[in-house]
């Protein structure tokens, strides 16, 4: 899906570029895109274990009494919870537009290149030997897992021959993601914190609190923001070093700062969400294939898309088999496994 760059002739500037995109589905997407989140809020919060009429959400938030049932689970279950779902669809959708920006590589997602199991290794640490410790401290963690996931990966996947090739890539990411998979349930079963590491297997948002929301807002605004800034340089990325270099563009800098952002994106989420994958492989060729090649437009329309999916598929979870909930992560899977296959196989003569 994802567009391919025709060569630059010599001489041109970098001013003079223009990149393929669509801006009028951009904006189309991003109006629409907010009204159906919007939607998806409503939905989210009206049904559930216990379903609510609309009247008494417009209660809950702008009239709330702690006295009464409904808005108490409006304000301290459902909202958390499909406010903490948009954030983290939006953060997985942006780091895996990063990552693909910046690698030239249309597998990379955060969760099969070994971000994920990473945070959560590193969450599994935590739980064992610093029962207790604040949130605050376990979103930091995560940063510095998905960070030691990221290193391995790309140190593992460079002692190929030939170099680092997509599928090489990812075929690394998944024998490294099988392994700290397994040393996290070892640590659980060992120290008895299983219990602590359920919510990072089964992956979903429905212990999302406010004082989650409140840590990991701003990290995740600085993020986007981040991202946003350096838009258009990772579309200039996108085009190969090459040229990015041919450019005057500092290559080195850009990759660093696109690094950073995504261990703050895939590490705030991680925390909260768990082990929830595809998101940001799926949304961010979709949204690429709507608007076009040009990061600008395709960073803040994967936010939107991204926290669609995330948000929808968190409601699905809750009406697939009522009152029990499905979990979100093998919703989402049911995508993205396919999404993967097809992908894979039109990068399989890198092998």
């Amino acid at each position: 899906m994802a567009q391919q760059a025709q060569p630059l002739k010599e001489g041109v500037r970098k001013e003079e570029i223009k990149f393929h995109s669509r801006p009028w589905a951009a904006a189309a997407i991003l109006f629409g895109g907010m009204i159906a989140l919007f939607f998806g809020m409503v939905l989210s919060i009206s049904f559930g274990a216990a379903d609510i009429q609309f009247s008494v959400i417009w209660d809950a938030i702008f009239h709330f009494n702690p006295d009464v049932t409904q808005h108490q689970i409006i304000q301290e279950v459902r909202l958390p919870r499909l406010l903490g779902g948009a954030m983290v669809g939006a953060s997985l959708a942006v780091a895996g537009a990063i990552m693909q920006g910046m690698t030239l590589n249309p597998l990379a997602d955060s969760s099969i290149l070994g971000l994920n199991s990473g945070a959560g290794f590193a969450l599994a640490l935590c739980f064992a030997f610093f029962p207790g410790l604040p949130f605050m401290y376990l979103i930091l963690y995560s940063f510095l897992g998905a960070g030691l996931g990221a290193v391995l990966i790309f140190g593992i996947g460079s002692l190929a021959k030939g170099g680092l090739t997509p599928v090489r890539l990812v075929l690394a990411g998944a024998a490294l993601s099988a392994m700290l998979s397994a040393l996290s349930e070892g640590i659980a079963l060992y120290f008895k914190v299983g219990q602590d590491m359920a919510f990072w297997y089964a992956g979903g948002v429905a212990g999302t609190k406010w004082y989650q929301l409140e840590i990991m807002f701003p990290w995740i605004v600085i993020a986007l923001v981040g991202a946003i800034a350096i838009s258009r340089s990772l579309t200039m990325l996108s085009l190969g070093d090459e040229i990015a270099k041919g450019l005057g563009m500092k290559t080195a800098w850009v990759k660093v700062v696109g690094t950073l952002l995504v261990l703050i994106l895939a590490g705030s989420a991680v925390s909260v969400v768990g082990s929830v994958g595809f998101v940001g492989l799926i949304i961010p060729h979709v949204t690429r294939f709507l608007v076009g090649v040009d990061y600008r437009w395709v960073i803040p329309c994967s936010a939107v898309l991204g926290s669609l999916l995330v948000v929808f598929a968190d409601l699905a979870a809750r009406m697939v088999n009522p009152p029990f909930e499905t979990p979100m992560g093998a919703l989402i899977a049911l995508i993205g496994v396919p999404f993967f296959l097809y992908l894979a196989r039109k990068q399989g003569r890198g092998l």
